[in-house]
């Protein structure tokens, strides 16, 4: 009898795991992605139906703070700083929220992104952008509540919502020639002191070529412009220990040691004291 109700309770518990219920979300989710000159949009959200009930003005009151979705938070995510009329939007991401009116809605950047619906406590303090925009009559109908990003040039693009027969654009515009111009800058200026840093750092740690370690390191150096960092020098003794030239090899250590010491590293400061005291002996 025992076993019976043991077997008994490991098929219901198999039939339980098997037996998942699937339905379609009443207001499905839905991932937006749209690249505007070199910046990422993306706006994640839910899409809630008309199904045959009036929106603006009732479904979703005038005057009142709307959620501007379903369910979750309305995400906007933007890759790179960006100006929503006239005002500074920094890069990230931001709960989108809005005030519809019949003549303008109030379009607002929200820092917080995690409310289920709207925020059990609201804060102006967290309102990081707020825009004004003039709602727009369609002669079609949007049954299903739309937002995406259009009229894409190289330094624009619009955030558009639209349900029922009404379309809000937000324009907003991206930094393109900025950061084109800093990435063909970058690009033609060469390789960085990081870039260098890396290549040597790899080249030691994977026994490769050290005479070429060597350049790429004193390359870094030069890069710096100055006081070389500690942790650069560091891996410069390294090298050079390696290489057989243990007297530069300890001098350049004590000027790590020096760099790691005004910078209060103490791990660097340890590091290199060893170091120091080991090639000191040999």
């Amino acid at each position: 009898m025992k076993k019976i109700i043991i077997a008994t309770g490991l098929l219901l518990m198999t039939l339980s795991a098997q037996s998942q219920v699937k339905t379609p979300q009443a207001s499905p989710k839905a991932d937006v992605h749209q690249v505007v000159g070199l910046t990422d949009v993306h706006v994640d959200y839910s899409r809630p139906s008309a199904k045959g009930r009036a929106v603006f003005g009732d479904l979703v009151p005038f005057g009142k703070l709307w959620r501007t979705g379903a369910n979750g938070n309305t995400v906007v995510t933007f890759s790179e700083d960006v100006k929503i009329g006239g005002k500074d939007l920094p890069k990230g991401s931001y709960g989108l929220y809005s005030i519809p009116r019949a003549d303008s809605w109030d379009v607002i950047f929200y820092k917080d992104t995690n409310a289920w619906g709207l925020p059990e406590d609201w804060s102006e303090s967290k309102i990081v952008l707020k825009t004004s925009a003039k709602p727009e009559n369609l002669n079609r109908n949007v049954e299903t509540l739309s937002i995406a990003v259009n009229n894409i040039t190289n330094d624009s693009g619009n955030l558009e919502i639209s349900w029922e027969k009404t379309l809000v654009a937000v324009k907003f515009d991206v930094p393109t020639q900025k950061t084109a111009s800093e990435s063909i800058e970058a690009t033609l200026a060469g390789p960085s002191l990081n870039d260098y840093f890396a290549s040597a750092q790899y080249y030691y740690q994977s026994n490769g070529d050290l005479n070429k370690a060597l350049v790429w390191i004193n390359k870094a150096i030069e890069k710096s412009k100055g006081e070389a960092p500690f942790y650069i020098l560091r891996q410069k003794s390294l090298i050079q220990y390696k290489l057989g030239d243990k007297k530069s090899a300890i001098e350049t250590a004590k000027l790590s040691l020096a760099g790691s010491e005004k910078a209060n590293n103490a791990d660097y400061v340890k590091m290199n004291k060893d170091s120091i005291n080991e090639w000191s002996k040999k």
